[in-house]
């Protein structure tokens, strides 16, 4: 067997399954434990979702026939609620239009029953692999804001005028202020946003949806 996951290692991983078949449900848990996976597994949706989930690279394992609703129904709706987590689907009842369904609605795998312990694991590993850049990219998005909010109202300005590739003479004359005054702003927006270059605050910019101010004039 691989060795466990190690996305920001095992022990700062969560794999949820969802199954209504318990013996489905002990084998995967089994499974996934042997190589040092934090599980929890789950009968319906209903217990999934009440249960408390921590902010760490995560995958769910979810089966397409629950009782008495569909797991692609479900993943429109965990979909619709911002719920991210990447999807491995099993069945026992596949087909090609399932499969096809579930992967465009954004399922990273799709087995049908019985499936290969090595599959799932490798499918687990990719899930929390890539559950991991989404959580990495959402915390550097976050701390791009918060910086972004130390700024000055003039610092803001000027960081907008700068994002839309204005020199210091020409954003002096839109806000009627010194090329010195906007020089010492403009260094303050970098230096607080922690931009190595003006394409570095560009893209900075671009990520948390800063738009650039062209000149009025």
């Amino acid at each position: 067997m691989n060795s466990a996951p190690r996305a920001g290692g095992a022990g700062e991983s969560m794999v949820y399954v969802l199954d209504d078949d318990q013996s489905i449900r002990l084998s995967l848990s089994s499974l996934l434990r042997s190589v040092g996976l934090n599980v929890e597994v789950f009968e319906s949706s209903e217990q999934f979702l009440a249960f408390p989930k921590r902010e760490v690279p995560s995958c769910l394992i979810l089966d397409v026939r629950l009782h008495g609703e569909s797991g692609l129904t479900f993943q429109e709706e965990l979909a619709k609620s911002g719920r991210r987590m990447p999807i491995v689907f099993i069945t026992g009842h596949g087909d090609i239009a399932m499969t096809v369904k579930a992967m465009k609605a954004g399922a990273l795998d799709f087995f049908a029953k019985p499936f290969r312990d090595q599959d799932i694991l490798d499918a687990v590993t990719q899930a929390l692999a890539h559950d991991a850049e989404r959580l990495a990219a959402e915390h550097s998005t976050d701390e791009l804001r918060t910086s972004y909010a130390s700024l000055t109202p003039r610092e803001q300005e000027v960081m907008a005028f700068v994002v839309a590739g204005l020199m210091n003479k020409q954003i002096a004359s839109e806000m009627n202020l010194s090329e010195i005054t906007v020089k010492i702003h403009r260094g303050q927006a970098m230096k607080k946003m922690a931009a190595r270059s003006v394409a570095d605050l560009v893209r900075k910019a671009e990520a948390i949806g800063v738009a650039p101010q062209h000149r009025k004039t």
